[in-house]
């Protein structure tokens, strides 16, 4: 699976990782302690969504341009359209936040970001959107490799306790892709345990998600779950049919407000078959 992200911002699956994104950094920041955010796969950082690469697909019509019209009023849903209209008033009316933006969006100022491209596009784009921000460092380097770099997240002197892992992989070689999140995840538990991770994958056809589930399980983790849009039925191996996220120890009550947020989403972009799920695969009691 090729997932060049240019071709694809603003999607379905868009939606749905940054729905989840935002009410995690939301939860994040309602403490007051600084805290610290890691986007290991962070592409260019805004997206133009009349671009040729964007248009070629027109993928955003049936994502974002779907929800705007729908006029939501799930407050989740709400908080996500708000930001993507504030990148508006930045970058220009056709433009589409990134989750790095995203990121330096809806923190602090005393928290820190550290965003890992490779590609040199996207990351001289990334450097542009997000680069000048004091508080985001940009680094030039492969982003499993910065589990072992980067975490436990230190500045200076400065610890920090809470925080976000994002890993938004390209899943080119998709078994051997959730093999390595699957193992980047087990050294970022082992070495920020206070760490909330997630991990995006596509959904093709959900039956060959079963294995990947089923190690994810087993991770050491409070609690584990996976969040699911669906926007048309699960049988073609051709096409990305919906996306999920894979959450470690994610914040309190989440689960309950995607719920909701989730059948909005599910109205809105999905055509015949589509279904929503919010299952922990392994719960806090």
């Amino acid at each position: 699976m090729n997932y060049r992200h240019a071709f694809h911002a603003g999607n379905h699956a868009d939606v749905l990782k940054h729905v989840v994104l935002l009410a995690i950094c939301d939860a994040l920041t309602a403490k007051p302690a600084p805290c610290f955010a890691l986007d290991t796969h962070a592409g260019a950082g805004v997206y133009r969504l009349q671009a040729e690469e964007a248009r070629r697909t027109a993928e955003a019509d049936d994502g974002i341009g779907r929800l705007l019209a729908s006029s939501p009023s799930d407050p989740l849903v709400r908080r996500y359209l708000d930001a993507v209209a504030a990148c508006r008033i930045q970058h220009g009316a056709d433009s589409y936040p990134g989750s790095p933006w995203l990121l330096a969006h809806a923190l602090r100022q005393q928290d820190r970001i550290a965003c890992c491209e490779l590609e040199p596009g996207a990351l001289e784009a990334l450097r542009r959107s997000v680069g000048h921000d004091p508080r985001v460092a940009v680094h030039a380097r492969d982003g499993y490799g910065a589990f072992r770099a980067l975490l436990p997240p230190r500045i200076g002197a400065q610890r920090f306790a809470r925080g976000l892992v994002l890993v938004d992989p390209p899943y080119e070689a998709q078994q051997a892709e959730f093999d390595a999140a699957l193992a980047a995840l087990r050294e970022g538990l082992a070495r920020w345990p206070q760490g909330i991770y997630a991990l995006w994958y596509p959904i093709k056809q959900r039956r060959t998600l079963h294995g990947f589930l089923r190690k994810a399980g087993l991770l050491q983790t409070k609690s584990t779950l996976v969040v699911e849009l669906l926007v048309r039925a699960d049988d073609s191996p051709l096409r990305m049919n919906g996306s999920g996220l894979l959450l470690l120890d994610p914040p309190w009550q989440l689960a309950s407000a995607l719920v909701p947020a989730l059948r909005v989403l599910q109205q809105a972009l999905g055509d015949g078959g589509a279904s929503t799920r919010v299952h922990w695969l392994r719960e806090q009691p």
